[in-house]
Order: structure tokens, then sequence, then C-alpha cells
């Protein structure tokens, strides 16, 4: 896909600052782009890459005014971030091949309806009485269990498995080795022994979520675990049963949900953050990584640290902790200068 910066700028709705004729036809990061790549600039910390970048154009906010000369060609938008998704993935429509019909081998139970537009990979299992929308895509040794829903134009990648019963919305994607609906961890103590708990519940996947690779989201006890609509999880994360994930929030690696936990909407939550189970999380707040997570911080908060604790307080913490080396090197002294003064006075009566 090669073209102009100005007939870019056409496409992206963006404003041409240099040289509109000069020619684009790769993506790369900011830094390390050279000749015919179009880059982005979104924050300003990075600013002086702009200066200094071989890339043949910079997506920038239209307010970017440069403190210097700019080689590059400026490409002015309202939100550069934005602007380059939306470039990516009319790029990644063009690579990645339409996939269509029924592979062979492939195991398809008796009664199940498959659309005409759908694809179904080799070595994939649909059960009894699945339904399966218009234009999903069931890459290679998937499994799909008895009563599962899966919606119109979803993607289950290659490994995905999902359990008996559960439901995945329209416009999802799930990436390889995702499993949805295993059993929740319930086990009852008994005679010194643990006894399992029947997981009879299922898990609900609406609309437009996205589930990285090898995350797993066990299926409820009693009711549904449930990933609301917007929601996109990150590779190699827990969520356990009865947990609900509010709509459109995001949550990176690692991370894990004990059983029962409320997550509210449109949270940002970083990697390696543990919440405890049973406790309901506010709306639009920001966990950082490694946070240990054991009630609920309210609404729109940022929050670190174990327990986790307001941003700027951890902040002040850690500064403090940094030199509590010094600080006790300095308390050793002062309290030398007292013995000392102490003897003084003993000595001088």
């Amino acid at each position: 896909m090669e073209m102009t910066a100005a007939k870019l700028a056409e496409l992206v709705k963006g404003d041409v600052v240099g040289d509109a004729s000069v020619r684009i036809h790769t993506y790369a990061k900011i830094e390390e782009a050279g000749q015919g790549a179009l880059t982005f600039l979104a924050n300003p910390k990075y600013e002086h890459f702009v200066y200094n970048t071989n890339a043949s154009a910079v997506l920038v906010r239209r307010d970017f005014m440069p403190e210097k000369d700019v080689k590059a060609t400026l490409i002015k938008v309202d939100d550069p971030y934005a602007t380059l998704a939306d470039l990516l993935n009319l790029v990644s429509s063009s690579l990645v091949p339409e996939k269509k019909g029924v592979e062979n081998p492939v195991f398809v139970a008796d009664g199940v309806e498959l659309p005409d537009d759908v694809y179904v990979g080799s070595f994939s299992y649909i059960g009894s009485g699945a339904v399966i929308g218009k234009n999903v895509k069931i890459y290679p040794q998937c499994y799909v269990g008895d009563n599962v829903v899966i919606k119109d134009n979803t993607t289950l990648y290659a490994g995905v498995k999902v359990y008996y019963g559960c439901e995945i919305g329209c416009n999802c994607v799930i990436h390889s080795g995702a499993v949805i609906g295993a059993d929740g961890f319930g086990f009852a103590p008994k005679n010194g022994e643990y006894e399992k708990i029947s997981q009879i519940g299922r898990v609900v996947v609406e609309d437009c979520v996205e589930i990285g690779a090898n995350t797993t989201i066990d299926r409820a006890t009693m009711g549904a675990t449930v990933v609301r609509r917007g929601v996109k999880l990150d590779n190699l994360i827990q969520v356990a049963h009865n947990v609900e994930i509010g709509e459109n929030t995001v949550i990176a690696a690692q991370t894990g949900i004990a059983g029962s936990t409320k997550i509210g909407r449109h949270n940002m939550i970083g990697g390696q953050v543990g919440f405890a189970g049973h406790i309901t999380i506010g709306d639009g707040n920001k966990f950082g990584a490694q946070a240990g997570v054991h009630s609920n911080p309210g609404n729109d908060k940022t929050v670190i640290g174990y327990p986790a604790i307001d941003a700027r307080q951890f902040m002040r913490q850690s500064a403090y902790l940094k030199r509590l080396g010094d600080l006790f090197d300095s308390v050793k002294e002062l309290k030398k200068e007292v013995d000392e003064l102490k003897n003084i006075k003993q000595n001088s009566l």
C-alpha cells in the first residue's frame, strides 16, 4: 500500500506540513523508521525523536508546534495513535487471507447448522446443540463444546477451547490457547481432604471483546462469569468463577482476579495485578503493575503497591524508603552525640 503524504492525509482527514508528495509504503517506530516509513508521535516525552527520525512522514496532534526544524513531513490529526490503529487495521485486513469453508477432517455434531460464510479449520470439534453465527472463523484444533453459542463475526484462533454451555458475543477475537468455561476453583474441606464443588454455571462473553493467548475464564459455580462489552484482555490472565468485568475495561498480562469479584467499567489494569475475591471495584480506575487490591478504591482513582494505595502516596513512600539507610545513619550519629553529651554532663558533676 504505497501512497503520497497528501493522499494519506486525505484518507485520515489530516493536514500536511511539509512535502506532500513524499511517498509512504511502510510503518515503523519513530526511533527506527527509515525512508518511506510512516510513524507517529503521541506522547510528548518522545518529542525529541521527531527531530532526528528518518521517517518520511509523522502523524502528530493538530496542536503540535515543533521547537526546531523537522525534516520529515508532518500529518496533523486529532489523535495520532488512534489514526495509526485505523491504518494498521486496514493493512492487516489486506495481509490476512480470507478464510472460508470447512476443512477436512472436522467433527460437526448432527443437527448443527453452519452458515455458508463460516470457516472451520482442520481437526476442530463442534459439539451437539452448538449455534454458530454468520462469518464466524474457527481456526484449526479448536474445541466448541455442546450448546455453545458463538455469534456473528467472531474469530477463534487455533487451539481455543470453549466448554459446554458458554456464550461468545458478536465481533469477538479469542487468541490461541485461551480456555473459556473450565471449572472454577471450588473445593470444600472434608475429613482432612478437599471435596470438589461442581461448577454448574457458565461463561458469557459479550460483544466486541478480545481475549489474549492462554488466558483462562472459569465458569461460574452457579449463574455466570460475565465479561462485558468492549473488554480487552491480554495474554495469560486468570478470571475466576463468578467474576464480572465491566464494559471497556482493559487488563494487561498475568493479572489474576479471584472468585466473585466485580470490576466496574472503563478500568485500566496493569500487568500482574492481583484482585482479592468477593470485592467490588468502581469505574474509571487505573491500577499500576503488581498492585495487590483488597478493597474498592472508589471511582477514577490511580493506585499501585501492595496493598494498593494512592499512586502519589506510594511514590512518596518509595522516596522515603530509598533514604531509609541515610536516616538510620543520621539516627546513629545523633545517638552517638547524645551519649557523648551525657558523658560530659556526668563527668562535670
